[in-house]
Parts: C-alpha cells; sequence; structure tokens
C-alpha cells in the first residue's frame, strides 16, 4: 500500500461536545487526506453529542465511523483507552479534540513529511496552533519553539497539543506498549515522551495547522502573554508541576525496556539530581542535559529544581 490508499485513524475523545463537535467534524471531512476512519470515545455526554456523532455516519465518505464508550475517568484515561485498544488498525494515527478546527492540509502536511523518513523508526509529527475564541475569532498563536525535539526536552516540557499530532504506526505500537503498562496525566505529553525516549524521530512544524479553541478565562493571549507565564508559574510553585513530573517519571521507569541506553542514562540521571542535595542537584541536572525550548524556560527550570517545584 502507497501514496494516498494509506489510511488514517483520528482518535477523537468527546464529552459534552455538542457546541462545537459539528465544526470539528466539518474540517475533517474537509481534509485533502482521503482515506480516514474516525474513531471516537465518547466520555458520558449528555448533551446529545453522541446522537451528532451516529448522524454523521452516513455523512463520511471517508472511511468508517466507531462510536464506543469511554471509561468516564476523565480525558487522559478517555485518550489512553484508544491508544491501546487493539480494534483501531491503521497506518497512521492522529489524536483530535472536540472543539477545534482543522486546517485543510493538517494530516497531509505530517503524512508527507513522514513519507522522507524511515517508515521502521517511530516517526511523531506536531505543530504550533493558532489559538481561536469560545466565538471562533483569531486570538494569537501558540509559542514557536527554536530548539530541536529531543528526550531531554520531553523531560522538562512538553511543546505541543495532542490536537496537532500524527504518529506512524512504529510510534503507535511504541506507545500503546507503553501506556498499556502505567497511566498518564496528559496524552500529549506521554507520547512526546515515549517516542522521543524509544530513539523515535519528531518533526515540530512552525505552521499552525490546528485552530485550538479556547474558552473563558482559558483565552490568554495564544499562552504568550506575560499573563500565561504568571500563570505557570504558580502552578510550579503550587506543585503541581512536581507532581505531573512524578507520575511521567513513574511511567517511564516502569517502560525502561523501551528506553534507548542513552535515554536510560538521561533519566537516571534527572532522577537522581531531583532527590539530590541542592548543589549535587545543580551538577546532576546540568551533566544531564535536559532543558526547555527558551533561555527563559531553562532558567526557570533552574530555579523550580531548587525550591522543589518540579
Amino acid at each position: 500500500m502507497s501514496g494516498q490508499d494509506q489510511r488514517v485513524a483520528v482518535l477523537l475523545g468527546t464529552k459534552d461536545g455538542a457546541a462545537f463537535i459539528n465544526q470539528q467534524l466539518e474540517s475533517l471531512a474537509a481534509q485533502s487526506w482521503p482515506r480516514v476512519d474516525l474513531w471516537v470515545s465518547d466520555d458520558g455526554s449528555t448533551d446529545g453529542t453522541a446522537s451528532i456523532i451516529e448522524a454523521w455516519r452516513t455523512r463520511w465518505a471517508k472511511g468508517r465511523v466507531t462510536l464506543v464508550d469511554g471509561p468516564r475517568q476523565g480525558f487522559a484515561a478517555n485518550f489512553r483507552s484508544m491508544i491501546i485498544d487493539p480494534r483501531v488498525q491503521a497506518d497512521y494515527y492522529a489524536f483530535c479534540d472536540q472543539d477545534d478546527v482543522w486546517e485543510r492540509d493538517r494530516l497531509e502536511s505530517a503524512i508527507r513529511w513522514m513519507g522522507t523518513q524511515d517508515p521502521e523508526t517511530p516517526l511523531l509529527f506536531c505543530s504550533r496552533t493558532a489559538t481561536i475564541s469560545e466565538t471562533g475569532q483569531a486570538a494569537g498563536h501558540s509559542p514557536l519553539f527554536p530548539r530541536p525535539p529531543s528526550f531531554r526536552n520531553a523531560l522538562v516540557q512538553s511543546i505541543a497539543g495532542g490536537n496537532t499530532m500524527l504518529l506512524n504506526r512504529k510510534a503507535r505500537d511504541l506507545l500503546a506498549k507503553a501506556s498499556a503498562r502505567t497511566e498518564f496525566v496528559s496524552h500529549d505529553w506521554w507520547a512526546y515522551l515515549i517516542v522521543a525516549a524509544g530513539g523515535g524521530t519528531i518533526r515540530y512544524e512552525p505552521r499552525p495547522l490546528v485552530r485550538y479553541r479556547q474558552h473563558g478565562a482559558n483565552l490568554v493571549g495564544a499562552n504568550v502573554s506575560w499573563r500565561a507565564r504568571f500563570i505557570r508559574i504558580g502552578r510550579l510553585r503550587k506543585g503541581q508541576f512536581a507532581t505531573w513530573t512524578d507520575s511521567n517519571l513513574s511511567g517511564l521507569v516502569v517502560n525502561r525496556d523501551l528506553l534507548t541506553s542513552d535515554a536510560e542514562h538521561c533519566l537516571e540521571m534527572f532522577i537522581e539530581a531531583r532527590n539530590s542535595a541542592v548543589f549535587k542537584r545543580f551538577r546532576l541536572l546540568r551533566k544531564s542535559g535536559v532543558y526547555r525550548q527558551t533561555v527563559l524556560g531553562t532558567l526557570g527550570l533552574y530555579l523550580a529544581v531548587l525550591r522543589s517545584w518540579i
């Protein structure tokens, strides 16, 4: 099978998304890639979301529409249930939120890049997003990250939303194997970590391919405003990032056999750094080579480690 005969499985998590789901599905139906199966895990909607999905069955001309009941344990568990579901079989796999709008070449751009790579390597494509308001008005863009994606970055930062990601079969199989062994906080950060840790190749596309809808107080000037930065600092001080990091590290340790030797060595140093006295902590952190995408972000990382916020 080659070219546009290759099939994409879109993994869509829903929960009371009736207000915006039609617009998202219209953007999926308008994708330039012709073969798309839609897998929807509905996590207990009470607003008619499932009925809207059912109505799309007869309108969907790209493949199959499959609607299943989600685990009803939150968005991360909902996406995990689709990641590990053996019934979902395709050449490529894309995560999808219920209230975004995809650019017409969202899938094709990722698949064309993957066509230039070794298909036996786990591949993950992700991109910047354009932020829109609840009513669909343009509100800015997510940060444009300048440094290359890597495991040393993934340990301390999630650089792209799951709604922008596409994985090849090797990456999905790797992610499914790891996810069957452990739960996770967020499917996008976990996917970035596992693919990078397993020696995969990751492409961060600077062109926004998804219009990411923000609601109410979450609209913070495309996540690049000073308000957004203060919110992130507040999360550090409350220990939220430390809790997320604990979860990520626990999951990586359970999946140690899937890591490259270099990733395993880096992981060991990072764990030791977090558990050491201050001066040794800094030395090991620097030796591990972990980094965030900006100078300010990396300085914040060192401050967080100093204060045991991460």
